[in-house]
């Protein structure tokens, strides 16, 4: 015997509604009663359908989360265990995504915040749908609800501009890995040092004096990054002008050769050092530019380590620094100023030129002296 035959679809429709569940159905079949209908569909099917949705969501959440961590690791680890379809993939995602192969804090740092990023976005989308979904469940109309979350998000937009304007930024320089942890930087104003935590807020780093700089990424509008892929440490030697330039030259590159074959620095030079020659002539000297391509941020150790040795070995050799001797003055004489002149045989005598360059004023009728410029 079919019971939903004999129901009259008005007094279910009036009971259970337009839309009448399957439970609610079999009560009113069972006791042909709206209120006890009505009752069962609120306290037994719409708590778990509610529940299943939960259960739907928190699982499709936690597989979102696992397919996204899974997707950045495969896209971070480079090298020969790739697969030809995880080198495709690769192929396909930008390169501000990739990893250089590099296993340090800072990659993990960025990694971490990649990845908390996706996961909120995917698992908020999942929950979105969840929720949307308990609502229709429940019967309550969304048009009032997203109207009021409208108004209430263009009110809080205004107030925290500025913080959303810090995390996209933020997501920017992770995304970009314009800097990460380990990186010496200037941000400029006296804020530089080395990148202790980036998060999608704020940056920190520690200058040499130990004091930690808390910048805000939205105020972040130009990087100076000092030890991104390679470094290079340069240093220019000023010599007098009576040096033997090329000798001078060859004792330099002898320095940073030694320097290279030490074993203790050797690792933290990439390439053999360039004598790059003659950089300027001023005042002081010649200026002798040598330069030295170093691993990222190990410029600043091999260019101390590079200047004790230049010293030593000058020392040694009995190479002088354009200072060593003190500031070299350069006198200009015009010749033509030390010649024998007659003077005219006159009262009034024209001006001529001293031999120190002053000029002598001319005698007046009454004796007095006036000078050339009229004062």
């Amino acid at each position: 015997m079919n019971l939903l035959a004999a129901t009259d679809p008005t007094a279910l429709t009036d009971a259970c509604g337009d839309d009448p569940h399957w439970f609610c159905e079999r009560i009113f079949d069972w006791t042909d009663s709206k209120t006890w209908a009505r009752f069962g569909e609120w306290v037994v099917a719409k708590p778990i359908t509610l529940l299943v949705v939960v259960i739907a969501a928190a699982v499709i959440a936690r597989f979102v989360r696992w397919s996204i961590t899974r997707s950045m690791k495969r896209l971070m680890v480079t090298g020969e265990a790739n697969s030809k379809r995880r080198k495709g993939l690769r192929r396909r995602t930008s390169n501000v995504l990739l990893s250089s192969g590099d296993s340090s804090l800072r990659m993990q740092a960025r990694f971490g915040t990649l990845n908390d990023v996706f996961r909120s976005i995917g698992t908020a989308l999942v929950w979105l749908v969840a929720i949307v979904v308990a609502f229709d469940v429940i019967g309550v109309s969304l048009g009032p609800i997203i109207a009021t979350a409208g108004i209430a998000g263009v009110a809080l937009g205004f107030g925290t501009q500025t913080m959303v304007r810090d995390f996209i930024s933020g997501f920017f320089i992770v995304a970009e890995d314009q800097f990460g942890v380990g990186d010496t930087i200037d941000l400029g104003n006296g804020a530089k040092g080395i990148v202790e935590r980036v998060t999608l807020r704020s940056t920190h780093l520690r200058d040499s004096e130990g004091t930690v700089w808390h910048v805000s990424n939205g105020q972040i509008t130009r990087v100076a990054n000092k030890s991104q892929e390679w470094a290079r440490a340069l240093i220019d030697v000023v010599l007098p002008y009576n040096a033997d330039i090329d000798a001078v030259s060859a004792v330099m590159q002898e320095v940073a050769d030694s320097l290279q074959t030490d074993p203790k620095w050797g690792v933290d030079i990439l390439e053999r050092a360039e004598l790059w020659g003659i950089q300027e002539f001023d005042a002081d000297g010649v200026h002798v530019r040598l330069v030295i391509k170093t691993k990222p941020a190990a410029q600043f150790a091999v260019l101390r380590e590079l200047r004790s040795r230049l010293k030593t070995t000058f020392d040694e050799r009995g190479i002088d620094f354009a200072y060593a001797g003190g500031p070299t003055q350069v006198v200009i004489t015009d010749e033509s100023s030390l010649a024998p002149k007659t003077r005219p045989q006159s009262s009034v005598k024209p001006n001529f030129a001293d031999s120190d360059g002053t000029i002598v004023g001319q005698n007046n009728s009454d004796g007095s002296v006036a000078d050339s410029d009229g004062d």
